[in-house]
């Protein structure tokens, strides 16, 4: 008899072919820019935990305090049983922290994604995203039905053209946008986007997930880094990165939130976020306004990596880009055989296979030093 699971095996060993393969790493203890795997030390380049909260004991001591509040989960949707205050006061601090008249926390942020774009466009609609978008934009903007063009990255003229051609035939239009691309480092034009948003009526959604707690002079993220705070925009950004925990949030005008708790399913039909990882992510976005140049640290360790390898750096983000996928897995083992974690990052989740360099606020100089010896630059 045929079995209709034997498919499976047949694509794996396609995966593996391909060097594409991926499995995870126990990781040991805490969080931070040194970490243990297997019982060994190693400076870790590969977390998105920019300002070293992850592991901050002002963020656990308010997760323990909520849990013993609360209890360890929210139960149900939030418009059913799974409400609490916390939950509206991290939104507060969030739409503050933004620029923006309101906030709506999820779950995590590629339920954000998802069921904010869902919510605002549909068949009739067109949607104008960025190539290199996050994997999250990706699959929001399919999921919603609409027509979808995009653009090559970055190039807001080759968008304008677009728009030029084919905003007239569609009732709505949706940008999309990365604000830092995660895996090249680098930022969208964001002053140009939001003039064309005027130009051709449309909306415009970016996604701060490695702009918050990082960009901008109090780490509100890029629409402060380019002097944008107040245009009408949509913000969608996770709580897992710089901020150190989970979930996801939009800020936005206070229209665009109400609509979307009636009209958002990632946000109607999920459980809401825990009373832990509640209180942390809003201790963290505490810790942003009270202490401001929080960062500044993680961006001495920028300016260090861009002086001394004579490039462009636009945030903590460096990738090392090779050839092809088993040179990427080789270059990995070398760092990692050199005491430093930064794993291979191959096709399909980008077009080319590269080591991706993350910094943080806690890298000594020594660590900085190490990987450049390492990588011999």
């Amino acid at each position: 008899m045929p079995n209709s699971y034997d498919w499976i095996e047949k694509s794996l060993q396609t995966i593996h072919q391909a060097s594409w393969y991926r499995s995870v790493q126990s990781l040991e203890g805490s969080n931070g820019s040194v970490i243990t795997l297997s019982g060994q030390y190693f400076i870790n380049f590969a977390s998105n935990d920019y300002l070293g909260l992850a592991g901050d004991e002002r963020l656990k001591a308010a997760a323990i305090a909520a849990i013993r509040e609360y209890g360890t989960g929210s139960t149900g949707s939030r418009l059913v049983t799974g409400h609490r205050e916390i939950h509206r006061d991290l939104e507060i601090a969030l739409a503050k922290l933004k620029g923006s008249e309101d906030a709506l926390v999820f779950s995590s942020g590629y339920l954000a994604n998802l069921g904010t774009i869902t919510a605002l466009v549909g068949s009739r609609d067109i949607i104008l995203a960025d190539k290199y978008n996050h994997s999250s934009l990706k699959n929001g903007a399919q999921l919603s039905g609409a027509t979808i063009l995009e653009y090559p990255h970055n190039d807001w003229l080759s968008l304008k053209t677009l728009l030029e051609l084919h905003r007239r035939s569609y009732r709505r239009c949706l940008l999309l946008s990365d604000s830092v691309f995660s895996m090249d480092g680098d930022l969208c034009p964001l002053p140009e986007l939001l003039n064309l948003t005027q130009e051709f009526d449309c909306m415009l959604l970016i996604d701060e997930a490695h702009a918050t707690g990082v960009m901008g002079t109090t780490g509100a993220g890029c629409l402060e880094y380019w002097g944008c705070t107040g245009r009408e925009i949509i913000q969608v950004g996770t709580l897992s990165k710089a901020l150190g925990s989970l979930g996801g949030y939009v800020a936005g005008s206070a229209l665009l939130i109400d609509y979307l708790r009636n009209r958002s399913a990632t946000w109607i039909y999920t459980t809401g976020l825990s009373p832990g990882d509640t209180a942390a992510a809003l201790e963290a976005v505490k810790i942003l306004q009270s202490t401001p140049g929080h960062h500044e640290n993680l961006w001495q360790n920028v300016a260090y990596l861009r002086e001394r390898l004579n490039i462009k750096l636009e945030s903590p983000i460096f990738p090392l880009v090779v050839e092809n996928a088993p040179k990427a897995i080789e270059l990995a083992k070398k760092l990692k055989e050199a005491g430093i974690f930064a794993p291979a990052i191959r096709p399909p989740t980008v077009p080319t296979s590269r080591i991706r360099i993350s910094l943080m606020a806690t890298h000594q100089r020594e660590h900085l030093e190490r990987l450049l010896t390492v990588l011999e630059l």
